[in-house]
């Protein structure tokens, strides 16, 4: 799935700052929710309801925050590199400065399946990952991300 259908340049971000997990997705879930037309708390219990099952930190100062929520129309996502990494529970203990926030239909298709493995496979790609770390602003960020769509 090409990842430009449910991340625009709007929602493409650096330089967040963040001082914990828990208050960077309530952030981004609150930023979600103006997009989607869904009440911001649900999607922060949604996502920290996932989070629970098991840190979406992937390894290598990389997460992937994601979860399936009621009423919405098609899969939505946030790109953000924090100014200062933090603690994510990632797999491999690292630090995290690259989160793809990515919400997905209630309703299970192979697109919801497509749009989480088209992030994780762009996020694996060590190249693509530098250009995001070097991106001065949002409108690079999201062409670093999206430009081998």
């Amino acid at each position: 799935m090409d990842i430009t259908r449910f991340l625009s340049v709007n929602n493409a971000l650096v330089d967040v700052r963040a001082s914990d997990k828990a208050r960077l997705l309530r952030e981004l879930c609150a930023r979600a929710a103006k997009s989607v037309n869904v009440d911001a708390e649900r999607l922060s219990s949604d996502i920290l309801k996932r989070e629970e099952l098991g840190s979406t930190g992937v390894g290598g100062g990389i997460a992937l925050p994601h979860a399936r929520v009621s009423d919405l129309a098609a899969p939505f996502g946030i790109i953000a590199r924090l100014r200062k990494p933090i603690d994510f529970e990632a797999i491999d203990g690292q630090l995290v400065d690259i989160v793809f926030l990515l919400l997905l239909t209630a309703a299970p298709s192979g697109d919801q399946l497509n749009a989480l493995a088209a992030v994780a496979r762009k996020l694996r790609d060590a190249n693509l990952v530098q250009g995001l770390r070097e991106a001065p602003d949002g409108a690079s960020l999201y062409r670093a991300v999206v430009g081998s769509a």
